[in-house]
């Protein structure tokens, strides 16, 4: 494995305490997580261990004059040698928060692996661009809608949800991710029944369609479960990342034959990010992880709904998946929960044309049907678009309107 020898890779910590000595804090982390012990080291040693060596980058301290105990910290960065781990995701984390996550109260908030590490992976197979060209939709942010229920349902009242779905003009349709191999809708069965259902929609709307179906069972039968899936018509794949660890991601988004954009579910994320004082930011998180494994779509709470995430750090995590600075492909932000068509005029003013509209009970739940659903939230982007209120554009729309009728219009 060839690694140049003085590339390093650098990592952000929030390191709350009302005593420490940051400096000499952020010496100890540059010290302990590489090499071990410094100073004790023979002269001869500490030559051969240098470019082994953690290096401190900044320590950055806030002390609010009126502090209250617990408010000050320190933001420190730390440059790790990149000669010190291999180049895979668990690797890195292991190096700059494995042990260091159980060292009181310490948040990792930022990464910034270095361009040779980066390199090792290929990242989004498709990327919002790609995601884009599949469905010839390249003017407006995409709709995604979610099955309602899936548990105790047998293949023919899945196939009839998922065509009702689909007849809204949709264009992304995901499994519930707590679906999962069962008797009643086996994975082949269900994707060919879905399969079926998003042709029979496409000749009524004439619009194509991605179905996101579920990845299960044990890790290393992902890759054969997803190219079974693949077989029976999914056009994606949804996956639950962080159940499973984002070495499987970056395994399956490399797959070659595993030619299908693959959308990452945050199930699990609440146990990292939500913390000020532990855990791992959302935007490193459920932004540059994502995307750096290959997720060309990944969900994460909304600002607007009931899974609340603070909207700075919301827009933080849009900011990672689409910014330029990484070598691999952007990914699409799908901002979720409590989503309704009168959320859309906010949603595309805080997150731009490349975002995806992801409802749940925002179609299902509108009086008209799930098809009435769907046709809402489509009307809802056409009027942002064309420059009209949603109000304006519901008087010729009924689906539109209706909508705003049970859920409102929310412009802040």
């Amino acid at each position: 494995m060839s690694h140049s020898n003085h590339t390093y890779s650098h990592a952000t910590y929030r390191l709350y305490d009302d005593k420490a000595d940051f400096a000499k804090k952020a010496q100890g982390i540059a010290v302990g997580l590489t090499v071990g012990s410094w100073t004790d080291l023979p002269e001869a040693a500490k030559e051969q261990m240098q470019k082994h060596l953690g290096q401190v980058v900044s320590v950055d301290v806030h002390e609010p004059a009126d502090a209250q105990p617990g408010q000050r910290y320190a933001d420190i960065t730390i440059a790790y040698p990149d000669l010190n781990f291999s180049r895979d995701i668990p690797a890195f984390l292991v190096t700059v928060f494995g042990k260091l996550s159980m060292d009181g109260k310490i948040k990792l908030i930022d990464i910034a692996p270095s361009s040779d590490f980066l390199s090792a992976f290929t990242g989004p197979k498709f990327g919002v661009q790609g995601v884009r060209d599949l469905l010839g939709v390249h003017d407006r942010p995409l709709v995604m809608s979610i099955f309602k229920s899936v548990i105790g349902h047998d293949l023919a009242n899945l196939r009839e949800q998922f065509l009702q779905q689909a007849l809204g003009g949709v264009d992304l349709i995901k499994d519930d991710e707590i679906l999962f191999e069962n008797p009643l809708t086996p994975l082949e069965k269900r994707v060919e029944a879905c399969a079926s259902a998003a042709r029979e929609a496409e000749q009524a709307t004439g619009q194509k369609l991605i179905y996101f179906t579920n990845l299960t069972g044990p890790t290393f039968e992902l890759k054969t479960n997803a190219k079974r899936a693949i077989a029976a018509g999914a056009n994606g794949l949804l996956f639950n990342v962080l159940a499973y660890g984002f070495d499987a991601l970056a395994e399956l988004a490399a797959d070659p034959d595993i030619n299908v954009p693959i959308a990452a579910h945050p199930a699990m994320a609440g146990a990292f990010y939500p913390s000020p004082h532990y855990g791992i930011s959302a935007p490193v998180l459920l932004g540059k992880l994502m995307r750096i494994a290959g997720a060309d779509l990944s969900l994460f709470p909304s600002p607007y709904g009931s899974v609340v995430m603070p909207k700075a750090e919301n827009l933080a995590v849009m900011e990672d998946l689409l910014t330029p600075a990484l070598p691999q492909k952007t990914s699409f932000p799908v901002p979720s929960a409590g989503i309704h068509p009168g959320l859309v005029p906010l949603i595309m003013g805080d997150f731009g044309p490349d975002v995806v509209v992801n409802a749940g009970g925002g179609v299902h739940g509108h009086p008209g049907g799930a098809a009435a659903g769907g046709r809402a939230f489509r009307q809802a982007v056409d009027a942002i678009k064309l420059g009209q209120t949603l109000e304006q554009y519901a008087e010729k729309h009924e689906e539109l309107r209706v909508a705003i009728e049970r859920w409102g219009v929310r412009t802040s």
